[in-house]
């Protein structure tokens, strides 16, 4: 019987909160009860805002909680050749195409849709370039990214893709055609989170990915891409999120009060636990 492997995987590029405790004693619950592996992963694939000192008070703030891990632990930041093999897989196929489209270019095409997210849906401008000016552009040294061409790919299936929820308790139909053409290449970074994540769970041998509400739909994105990949399909099991008094999703942009300042105001470990229900 293969075991089961749940993994935690926050980004150093700010302080956890108790959003990200509660994530992560969740997971740990779940793995217990499945007599299972708990895996950390560091996803720092955004070296313009991770940083290393984030990650050790990610390993601090952890072990104050009471978690272990096994060792060692993956840092994405180490594996882009990974992700590079995934993505020339994608290329070869012929389902990712450049994007020159600047950010104010972005805010100034027209949308009459939005994806799950709430952004307007990209609508498919560098799609019908000529391969000519595609060339022209790239020769030109424009920096572009790389997005799925959607309907493609959805066509290149031979059948319909779901996940089991566990949550609800029921299988789900993938619709990712709701995302339209997603970047899977950024231009900054050489890579994506959607790439990273899918990669990493299948090299991990990920079995059970436990996370927020606020990335369900995101899971849409990653069933195309195991299927386009043949990659293993582990089961999900998406969670609430903590919010702060006005019920907003806490944040690190917000500057939403960290563990390690409820840490130094002489709150104990016990006291968190016991408030996000461990």
């Amino acid at each position: 019987m293969t075991p089961a492997n749940y993994r935690f995987a926050p980004s150093p590029n700010g302080e956890l909160h108790l959003g990200h405790a509660y994530s992560a004693l969740f997971t740990q619950k779940e793995a217990q009860r499945d007599n299972g592996r708990f895996i950390l992963r560091i996803e720092d694939i955004d070296t313009l805002r991770c940083r290393r000192h984030f990650a050790e008070q990610i390993f601090d703030d952890l072990a104050w909680l009471g978690l272990g891990w096994e060792e060692p632990v993956r840092f994405q930041s180490a594996h882009l050749a990974d992700y590079a093999l995934a993505q020339q897989h994608l290329i070869d196929m012929g389902l990712l195409y450049p994007c020159f489209c600047s950010r104010l270019r972005l805010r100034e095409l027209p949308a009459d849709r939005c994806d799950p997210d709430g952004a307007p849906l990209y609508p498919g401008t560098c799609r019908e370039l000529a391969s000519t000016a595609r060339n022209r552009c790239i020769a030109q040294g424009m920096p572009f990214s790389q997005r799925i061409d959607m309907e493609k790919a959805c066509r290149r299936l031979r059948s319909t893709i779901s996940f089991h929820e566990l949550g609800q308790g029921r299988s789900i139909e993938a619709d990712p055609r709701r995302w339209g053409d997603v970047i899977l290449i950024r231009k900054d970074i050489g890579t994506s989170y959607h790439i990273a994540v899918v990669v990493d769970d299948a090299i991990q041998s990920v079995t059970h990915v436990t996370r927020g509400m606020d990335l369900f739909e995101a899971t849409h994105i990653h069933r195309l891409l195991q299927a386009l990949l043949a990659l293993p399909v582990p089961v999900y099991l998406h969670h609430r999120l903590i919010g702060d008094e006005q019920g907003r999703k806490l944040s690190k942009s917000a500057g939403d009060r960290s563990l390690r300042s409820l840490r130094q105001a002489g709150i104990t470990a016990g006291e968190v636990r016991t408030a996000l229900g461990f």
